[in-house]
């Protein structure tokens, strides 16, 4: 008769992705090779800290070890391609950012990857959203005398981005064609350079993750004009959303993005399925949703499903907004 301690440890096994017929008979006994979640971004983003949040979380609930890996380039598609490329054995996934699954395939002249054909949906995570922040010196201080500022000096505001095709950069994009003004784009090599630069009074303002620029605006280093989701944010209760801005052009508007977990083609359904249920559990531990919460992010847990319809839904949306828009 199994002691508990062995008990214990045999249960906290069985839920690995190790443990399923798939793979090796020696890879089972050991029960000790990580898994591997992909990031296609540097170490130190809001992405990397998502995917580090979670991948504790998941650790726990795998009984085995969930190895964050930094693989930036390319938005995000050389992590991607090498999820694509790996065994669909469960032990190498990649943590996404909406983005590149759905703004990349309208915008990347060579895409390296189908993300439809390529990946196998495995969970979401996250959702997220943008707040639109300015330069302290900018004379508006809401949307409304920043659109009306706007139409007065045509031409003359200017926003930055983390590069040509990001979600920062169509989300303001849409904001000023559905506002009715102009803005010069001034794309950066990430939302911090941005940031550095909104701060300085080079740029007049730019949309950034609430989770990352939440600090420059407590620290009183940014003003925010207003936030992009439909309901006011729980970390920035005071700002309002574009949406009830009183400006008809923005009414519902509602520009966010999310975090999901994939892995290659071809993964079992009884893997997936496992997978789904071990990331559903570690998004339900009690630590991990107060800091999630705490760093601006909405729940959005489900199925694969879920996350696949959610995905060619923006797709689809973004496909209207990008057109002329070519990243090389």
């Amino acid at each position: 008769m199994l002691n508990p301690r062995r008990r214990l440890a045999l249960a906290a096994l069985a839920w690995a992705p190790l443990a399923l017929a798939a793979l090796p008979a020696a890879a089972q006994d050991a029960q000790q090779q990580p898994v591997h979640l992909l990031v296609g971004y540097s170490a130190g983003g809001p992405v990397d800290q998502g995917a580090r949040l979670l991948g504790a979380a998941l650790a726990r609930e795998l009984g085995t070890p969930v190895l964050v890996e930094n693989k930036p380039g390319a938005n995000a598609t050389l992590a991607a391609s090498e999820v694509s490329r790996a065994k669909a054995d469960g032990l190498t996934l990649w943590f996404a950012a909406s983005p590149t699954v759905t703004i990349s395939p309208n915008v990347m002249s060579r895409m390296p990857l189908d993300p439809v054909k390529d990946l196998t949906p495995v969970a979401p995570v996250l959702s997220y959203y943008n707040v639109l922040v300015a330069n302290n010196s900018e004379p508006y201080k809401n949307a409304q005398e920043l659109v009306a500022y706007g139409k007065a000096h045509p031409g003359k505001l200017s926003y930055g981005s983390a590069g040509v095709g990001g979600s920062n950069h169509l989300g303001a994009l849409l904001f000023a064609r559905r506002s009715g003004i102009q803005m010069n784009h001034i794309p950066y090599k990430g939302n911090a350079p941005a940031m550095t630069d909104v701060i300085g009074g080079q740029i007049s303002m730019m949309m950034d993750i609430i989770s990352t620029a939440s600090g420059y605006i407590q620290g009183g280093k940014v003003r925010a004009i207003a936030v992009t989701s439909p309901q006011r944010n729980a970390s920035l209760p005071e700002v309002p959303t574009l949406a009830e801005s009183g400006i008809e052009g923005l009414k519902g508007f509602d520009v966010g993005g999310w975090y999901g977990v994939y892995g290659p083609k071809g993964m079992a359904p009884e893997l997936v399925a496992r997978l789904n249920k071990a990331i559903n559990a570690a998004l339900a531990q009690p630590e991990l949703q107060k800091r999630y919460r705490e760093l601006g992010y909405d729940e959005w847990t489900g199925s694969p499903q879920k996350l696949a319809e959610r995905a060619a839904t923006e797709r689809a949306m973004w496909a209207t907004v990008t057109q002329g828009i070519v990243v090389d």
